[in-house]
């Protein structure tokens, strides 16, 4: 379905450099990057635009806008959200979903990954020693900083060496002696976020390369998991998945799977019974 196509890959910050040679490798696609592309407009991590849309229409409009640029019928986007864990919220989160749109098929494919793998911090300084040491601490100069002022107006972005934050701490102070400094998380600043970005891209091969039973469509994908996995000692019914519900895009073909994880019982401290 894929093979010898061209595929437009919808973005501004590189990412094609771990998106490309997976595609090309897996799908037999040709990809190409969407030329004056920008998204800036559905959101900016540096906060000048808030994004007031979901992830998955922003990664949908991506894909529209470079299918126009690009003309081409196939392509794929990313969107990044990046914060409190949803289940451990003192741990920092990437929560990564790459959605790939085949237009000349009607098909949406979307694949997610949820990783603690991240440098994503921010924090106010008066010092510019206590900035040294954030900064080090997030992985600078490898990875990229946002310095902003007092009132969050970004003073520079992109800020990839000392002498360059030190000179925008200057300018921040200049206007409030507070210092505002975070990581910058857009993908060619931030090789951590780029590793789960591939992370993902295995996620979506994988189910791509999932067809219907029914019709062999591709991604073939879980609708939903059910809880329900047997407590060890006890065996009753935790909150732990036990099976998942498959579904086509196309003809909608559902098919059950139990123990998709390997595991037949749960650990008894995670049981509402056993562990109240």
């Amino acid at each position: 379905m894929f093979k010898g196509r061209k595929l437009c890959i919808a973005s501004m910050h590189k990412k094609e450099k771990v998106l490309k040679p997976l595609l090309e490798k897996e799908l037999g696609v040709i990809c190409k990057v969407a030329e004056n592309l920008n998204t800036d407009f559905l959101g900016t991590f540096s906060g000048e635009v808030e994004r007031i849309i979901s992830p998955l229409d922003a990664a949908r409009q991506k894909c529209v806008l470079a299918m126009e640029l690009s003309n081409c019928d196939l392509t794929v986007s990313s969107e990044g959200s990046f914060g409190p864990h949803p289940i451990y919220g003192f741990i920092p989160c990437d929560d990564e979903l790459l959605f790939f749109y085949d237009k000349k098929n009607n098909l949406e494919i979307i694949a997610c990954e949820l990783s603690t793998q991240t440098n994503y911090a921010n924090d106010e300084f008066q010092n510019y020693d206590q900035a040294i040491e954030f900064a080090s601490s997030v992985l600078f100069p490898s990875h990229g900083l946002i310095v902003k002022d007092k009132n969050n107006q970004v003073i520079e972005k992109g800020i990839t060496k000392w002498e360059q934050l030190k000179s925008a701490f200057s300018k921040a102070q200049q206007i409030n002696p507070i210092v505002k400094i975070e990581t910058d998380m857009r993908a060619h600043f931030n090789p951590t976020r780029m590793e789960v970005i591939q992370q993902c891209a295995h996620k979506l091969i994988k189910v791509i390369h999932s067809t219907c039973p029914n019709c062999k469509t591709p991604g073939f994908a879980v609708l939903k998991a059910l809880p329900g996995l047997p407590c060890e000692r006890c065996e009753a019914p935790t909150r732990s998945v036990f099976k998942h519900i498959y579904q086509c895009k196309k003809c909608n073909h559902q098919k059950e799977v139990e123990h998709p994880n390997g595991k037949y019982y749960e650990d008894p401290m995670y049981c509402d019974f056993c562990n109240p």
